[in-house]
């Protein structure tokens, strides 16, 4: 037909099979990393302390009047447990061989 430009070159690419081994072995490798990398935020998340700055001014004309708070706060210690949890989770999980 007139107008469908390119229908007739149209080339799609054969899949890809990858075999039980193969797909595992990234799977794993992967997983095992996600773990490493959450277990550490998790143990951050316990001892590192987020810091947080909060700016209250006012702005009369030209002048302006203001005060500016730091403080550090944790966050809250189930954020940490449950990162920690995943990545030994995730780092096991990945490490069995199946």
């Amino acid at each position: 037909m007139m107008g469908d430009v390119g229908d007739e070159f149209a080339y799609t690419r054969p899949a890809r099979v990858l075999t039980s081994t193969q797909n595992r072995g990234w799977s794993m490798k992967s997983s095992i990393l996600i773990g490493a990398v959450l277990l550490v935020l998790g143990l951050l998340a316990l001892v590192v302390p987020v810091p947080q700055r909060e700016d209250h001014s006012v702005k009369l004309g030209d002048a302006k009047i203001g005060i500016q708070t730091q403080s550090n706060q944790k966050l809250p210690p189930a954020v940490g447990i449950v990162l920690v949890a995943g990545g030994v989770l995730a780092m096991v999980l990945g490490s069995r061989k199946s």
